[in-house]
């Protein structure tokens, strides 16, 4: 098992490496084209960023009764990680994929401090997956109602 298990994190190294690199300038990066939806459901709150044609590109999700935030974006396969870019953080996070919604997604606890590097950033929010291009989307404040949802 344990040779298994380093066979899959040396595997799993390059990929993280090359994702890490494509995030590295995303400080001038210009967000896409879109803006950002806020909603309420019975289980928690909802933001999500639609892009022109009102198809979602990035979603955080609260689940009250957990108190966590999904972070959720469509992708066309697995992928071991996304990384979260900030203004004032990176954080690489084990993801999974979900075939039948295409959506590939992280899950954090609502006291996260990447949480506040998101609802704090400074212009824009990126988000990366291997082999697939970076996604970024500005900064507003619906991502900080949805985290301070999931903590009141």
């Amino acid at each position: 098992m344990r040779v298994s298990l380093a066979a899959a994190l040396a595997l799993g190294a390059p990929t993280l490496l090359q994702a890490q690199s494509a995030v590295a300038d995303l400080g001038t990066a210009r967000p896409i084209a879109g803006s950002w939806v806020y909603s309420t459901n019975a289980t928690g709150s909802e933001a999500s960023f639609l892009n022109p044609s009102s198809l979602p590109q990035l979603t955080l999700r609260c689940t009250k009764s957990t108190r966590r935030v999904m972070i959720a974006k469509p992708a066309t396969g697995a992928a071991a990680t996304m990384i979260i870019w900030t203004s004032s953080a990176v954080r690489a996070v084990p993801a999974s994929f979900n075939p039948l919604t295409n959506r590939i997604s992280i899950d954090l606890v609502s006291n996260d401090p990447l949480l506040d590097s998101l609802a704090f950033s400074r212009g824009r929010i990126g988000v990366s997956v291997a082999n697939m291009p970076a996604l970024v989307v500005p900064a507003w404040p619906e991502v900080a109602r949805v985290v301070e949802d999931c903590r009141s």
